[in-house]
This record gives C-alpha cells, sequence and structure tokens, in this order.
C-alpha cells in the first residue's frame, strides 16, 4: 500500500527568499513527484464586499487566508486525491471564478508568510521550515520586486512596509520560528542548509516506500 505524500512547510517574512528555497529543493527533486503550493493561492473570497472595503484588505494578516480550504485540500492531497486550487484576482481583490486541477504527488511544499502560524496546518507537515533574513534584506528586496515588477512607487512601498508589513511580521510571522524544525538562514544560498533538507526529504521517501 502506498504511504502518505511528505508534507514540507516553508514559511518566513516577505522577502526572505522562501522562494528561492522552495525553487532548490523542486529542482534538486525534478523529475520526481513534486508539488508546490503557495498559501497566496488561498487568500479568502471577498466577493461579497464592497471593492472600496476590499482594498482595505491586510494580505499580511492571518485572517485574510482561508486555511479552512487550504486544509482541506491538502487532506486530499494526501488521500491522493486531486483538488481545484483557487486563483485570486489582485486586481479586483478576491478569488477569481477559476479554479486549477492539481493532481497528487509524493511530495507538497505549502509555501507562505503564514503556513506556521495554524496548529492544524502545522500538524499536517512533516518537515517545517523557517527562512530568517535580516529586515534591512528583506526591505531591499521587497523595494526592488514591487517597484520593478509591480509598478509601484518607492514611497507606496515604504509606506506599505511601515505600516503594514513590519509591525504583521513582528507580531504575526517572527513568532512562527518557534515552530520550525530547521532554521534557514539567508535562504536560498544556504546551500548546507538545503542540502540538509533534501537528505531528510529522502530518507522519509525511502521509509515510506515511495522513492
Amino acid at each position: 500500500m502506498k504511504q502518505k505524500p511528505v508534507v514540507i512547510g516553508i514559511a518566513g517574512g516577505s522577502g526572505s527568499g522562501k522562494t528561492s528555497v522552495t525553487k532548490a529543493i523542486d529542482e534538486i527533486f525534478k523529475g520526481h513527484s513534486i508539488m508546490i503550493i503557495e498559501q497566496d493561492y488561498y487568500y479568502k473570497d471577498q466577493s461579497h464586499l464592497p471593492f472600496e472595503e476590499r482594498l482595505k484588505t491586510n494580505y499580511d494578516h492571518p485572517f485574510a487566508f482561508d486555511n479552512d480550504l487550504l486544509i482541506e485540500h491538502v487532506n486530499q492531497l494526501l488521500q491522493y486525491r486531486p483538488i481545484e486550487r483557487p486563483v485570486y484576482d489582485y486586481v479586483q481583490h478576491t478569488r477569481s471564478a477559476e479554479t486549477i486541477v492539481m493532481e497528487p504527488k509524493n511530495v507538497i511544499i505549502l509555501e507562505g508568510i503564514l503556513v506556521l502560524e495554524d496548529p492544524r496546518l502545522r500538524d499536517l507537515m512533516d518537515i517545517k521550515l523557517f527562512v530568517d533574513t535580516d529586515a534591512d534584506i528583506r526591505i531591499i528586496r521587497r523595494m526592488m520586486r514591487d517597484i520593478q515588477e509591480r509598478g509601484r512607487t518607492l514611497d507606496s512601498v515604504v509606506d506599505q512596509y511601515i505600516n503594514v508589513v513590519r509591525p504583521m511580521h513582528n507580531q504575526f510571522i517572527e513568532p512562527t520560528k518557534r515552530y520550525a524544525d530547521i532554521i534557514i538562514p539567508e535562504g536560498g544560498q544556504n546551500h548546507v542548509a538545503i542540502d540538509l533538507v533534501v537528505t531528510k526529504i529522502q530518507t522519509i521517501l525511502e521509509q515510506n516506500a515511495i522513492l
């Protein structure tokens, strides 16, 4: 009988390097059965709210996420059943009517700023990672991304960081570090830490008779 998939949670602040760690692990397991689910896919549906109210959404707060649906979907994948993953429309600030079918895989990576915040999600994880990067590096990365890729002004990025991102990080994200099995400083550049994680994943897969 096939054993359950391995679930890896990768958390950390905005601009910490979560995505680079995720990509590094994904690249190593290329050709194997691996999938990535970003917590950002699971922002709550806000179609019942006026557009002006949706604009006030704090996307760095735990209440922004529909963890009930994410947990339901992870449990389906653990039973090797496909899911219909939601798609979020950032222009309309609500969930799109579109969904994407995702087939179950042997390795499931859950990536997001607050994937370690909900104890129900943590209980589903075999390995919990926290990518820990200094605040000055994170704000520089966020500035570069938002200005170059999202067409935002420097003033708007700084204002959002000071009034939303930083306080939310200190209140909700940073405290989840204590739940991590492994803390990875400096993200995807930390090849030693990534090698350790990959070795652990391979061990679990072999124990589960999947590899």
